[in-house]
């Protein structure tokens, strides 16, 4: 059995006790923790300790996208924390049923009448909307929503499991303390400052207008595979990077081509894609002025997207608008290139290498500027570069 942190005992000892709660207990309860915290530790012995005191107990642990649900098994597994029962998966798997069409496609989803689990844990819980929490709730099968509590507020709407978690880890894991990336996202967390220096061979903060520092940016720019994410704050930052790195990479039309990153703009559960996911096209054509035909290669999914996304959402700063009357947009999807994104757009997500164009809008307060930056730094797991 792995040996918690002293900080960590009490929060598993009140775990435990909910879960074994023969009274009435709360249908929920929500575990924040900070990046390096130790969660997937903690739930790890959760599930080995619940598994000890009752063999036939079944967990789910689910996660809102395809590869947050595999960086997920993965670590479980590697912790030894799965038993014979056990789902690990995303939500929609858990929770949906896919309704078919005559040519096996999809056209919608139906809430499935039970779920085998008597315990769900869903990771990076902040990702999850209202209406995918009350369909969760209404299984009345106890919940554990597990997230990083100093990360932005989700994309959209005001619901946020996280933004007042009932537990908190907030102590940083011993072994990782050294990490220049753990020690950046503390700076960004407590300070929202991070000076230039260069913290280790890739970890390092850059002035973007000294000459050397240009030619070492363009290059970072040009290497870019889909280990990497470009973060701005700035949408027309964002365009600009788009385009250099399109470039960079040889694409020789400013329109979307096979073998473009695509990043999707609002939520379609139909069609299993989410405000946020990433992809790669792999077949595109015209379909009229406004529409392409296409299949993308969504990450960490299974199935291929295929549909109607929109031709003028590309390189537009704005999303466009289909609330309007008589909108011909709500009959596709809205995409745009994904090479470089926004931090809001980089929740849920993570590379081995992040690019960071630090950028504040006036309207931010320090806490959301705090938010803002230890968002984006959290989204690095090997090498982060920040240019200011």
């Amino acid at each position: 059995m792995i040996k918690l942190s002293a900080d960590k005992k009490p929060i598993l000892k009140k775990l435990l006790k909910w879960v074994d709660s023969e009274k009435p207990k709360k249908a929920y309860i929500t575990l924040g923790g900070y990046a390096g915290t130790g969660k997937t530790t903690l739930i790890s012995v959760f599930r080995k300790i619940l598994y000890k005191k009752k063999k036939k107990v079944k967990v789910a642990f689910v996660s809102f996208t395809g590869k947050a649900a595999r960086v997920l098994k993965y670590k479980i597994k590697k912790a030894e924390a799965n038993y014979k029962g056990d789902f690990i998966g995303t939500i929609h798997s858990l929770i949906y049923s896919p309704v078919l069409n005559s040519r096996e496609e999809i056209v919608g989803w139906d809430k499935k009448d039970d779920v085998e689990a008597d315990l769900i844990i869903i990771d990076e819980a902040s990702m999850v909307d209202r209406k995918i929490w009350n369909d969760l709730l209404s299984y009345k099968i106890p919940i554990l929503a597990v997230g990083d509590h100093g990360q932005l507020p989700p994309i959209s709407g005001n619901f946020n499991l996280m933004e007042d978690p009932m537990l908190r880890l907030e102590k940083i894991h011993r072994q990782i303390q050294d990490n220049p990336i753990i020690k950046l996202s503390i700076l960004a967390r407590e300070k929202g400052e991070i000076p230039f220096n260069e913290f280790s061979p890739t970890v390092k903060k850059i002035k973007r207008h000294s000459s050397i520092a240009r030619e070492e940016i363009e290059e970072l720019l040009a290497a870019y595979n889909e280990d990497t994410l470009i973060l701005s704050g700035y949408n027309n930052t964002r365009i600009k990077l788009n385009k250099f790195v399109r470039q960079a990479l040889e694409f020789q039309s400013p329109t979307p081509e096979i073998r473009d990153r695509v990043i999707c703009l609002r939520n379609n559960p139909t069609k299993e894609i989410y405000n946020g996911m990433l992809g790669t096209i792999v077949s595109m054509e015209n379909v009229d002025q406004d529409w392409y035909f296409a299949e993308i290669e969504m990450d960490g999914e299974e199935k291929l997207y295929k549909g109607l996304i929109s031709v003028k959402q590309f390189n537009n700063k704005e999303q466009i608008n289909f609330t309007k009357k008589r909108s011909k947009v709500n009959k596709g999807d809205l995409f745009d290139f994904g090479y470089a994104l926004t931090v809001h757009k980089a929740q849920g997500s993570q590379a081995k290498r992040v690019i960071l164009f630090e950028e504040r809008f006036k309207q931010m307060d320090d806490e959301m500027w705090k938010r803002w930056l230890y968002t984006a730094v959290t989204r690095a797991e090997k090498e982060l570069y920040i240019i200011a």
